[in-house]
């Protein structure tokens, strides 16, 4: 009995003596995942993530938009605090700037979307004497009548006249109705002033997520005025020209000339039809012609030559890249993902990107072309909008 009651004793110290087992790392478990599986777990998540977008586009949108219009107008609020003014006298100016500009854009929108329709009734027989005329055009050249008259009533001008009216009312509506926006832009704005301190906490943590997001914002703000600039100008030419040629509307199609110009590569056409179609309306093919002559040679030496390269120092995103963000924002977030296209873009970058050193090899495919040696200035503010450059080289010419 001694024996085996000293036997489960024995037994127990030699279970104790046992050394225990490696620990087990859950890290080294998940990257020894075959490289595939990986791609493929991380696919689906930007897929699920992307559909969670679509669907809640409606609120997404709104924010983005209100969270661009404090990055851009931020600055007046830093310029009067510095100025000595009281931190909510800043912050009230800064609301009243804001939702003064909304209002005077709706106001302007919602009379011009009126005189719009008024001209577009007083036209509408014009319209269909240019609808007859196609048809009698494509009957001529051998196409059955009745296919003809169903081919120029898809040509309609009426029809794309009151669509255009619908579209530059759903816009006035847009910025006149939209309470949500307003009410973001006030909690926003108001939250500004403690944006310094949230970002020191969350530089203790996380320092290369706070250089990301400054260069975020520097970005964004300097694609904003590069972007106004240019659209200002695009907006006075086109409308002096429009005046010379005696379209109607002249202030209404400079506004919009203004603000399609924050839609990259496409904006342009967009603000091109609804001017050529009201001159086809009111003077005839030869007027239209005329005026999408003016627009191109106006529009492309400006958006096409010279604005693309102020831009791409600006945002260090290259025109292929700028051109597909502008197809999937519009397709995720409708209307408002095409005006905010290449800052969406900035802020995925920033946050899984530049926030990230082990994924600034990315940077090479994103970034616009690296800046030659002799460009040192230009490089280094590249670099000081928060983008990397592909070479240590690209900001130190190699010695001889």
């Amino acid at each position: 009995m001694a024996d085996e009651d000293a036997r489960p004793l024995a037994d127990s110290q030699d279970a104790a003596e046992v050394p225990a087992g490696p620990s087990v790392d859950l890290g080294a478990v998940t990257t020894s995942l075959p490289r595939g599986v990986v791609i493929l777990l991380g696919a689906a998540a930007a897929v699920i993530s992307i559909v969670g977008m679509y669907a809640v586009s409606w609120l997404i949108g709104p924010l983005l938009l209100a969270l661009i219009i404090v990055i851009a107008v931020t600055p007046i609020q830093g310029w009067l605090r510095r100025k000595g003014w009281p931190a909510w006298a800043a912050t009230l100016s800064l609301v009243v700037v804001i939702y003064g500009t909304l209002v005077l854009l709706a106001v302007f929108l919602v009379a011009s979307v009126s005189q719009l329709g008024a001209l577009l009734a007083q036209n509408a027989g014009k319209a269909q004497q240019l609808v007859a005329s196609l048809t009698a055009a494509l009957a001529k050249v051998g196409i059955d009548p009745t296919q003809a008259r169903s081919t120029a009533g898809s040509a309609d001008l009426s029809k794309l006249a009151a669509s255009l009216g619908g579209l530059l009312s759903g816009l006035g509506s847009l910025l006149g109705s939209l309470v949500f926006i307003l009410a973001l832009l006030l909690f926003l704005t108001a939250e500004s002033g403690g944006t310094a301190r949230r970002m020191a906490m969350i530089g203790n943590e996380r320092p290369h997520m706070i250089a990301a997001l400054e260069g975020f914002v520097h970005g964004t703000r300097n694609y904003l005025v590069v972007t106004a600039v240019f659209g200002f100008i695009v907006a006075v030419l086109d409308g002096v020209a429009l005046a010379i040629m005696g379209i109607p509307l002249v202030v209404l199609w400079a506004v919009l000339a203004f603000i399609t110009n924050f839609i990259p590569n496409i904006g342009f056409i967009i603000g091109l039809v609804p001017p050529a179609l009201l001159a086809l309306l009111t003077g005839g093919w030869q007027l239209a012609v005329a005026v999408v002559v003016v627009y191109c040679v106006l529009n492309m030496v400006i958006q096409s030559l010279i604005q693309p390269r102020f831009i791409g120092d600006s945002v260090g995103l290259s025109a292929t890249v700028t051109f597909l963000a502008l197809l999937f924002w519009a397709w995720v977030l409708g209307p408002l993902g095409a005006l905010l296209a290449i800052p969406v873009t900035l802020l995925v970058k920033a946050v899984l990107v530049d926030s990230d050193p082990r994924a600034r090899w990315v940077e090479a495919l994103l970034g616009s072309e690296p800046s030659p040696p002799k460009e040192k200035k230009r490089a280094r503010k590249h670099v000081g909008n928060g983008h990397v450059p592909a070479t240590e080289g690209a900001l130190t010419p190699p010695r001889a």
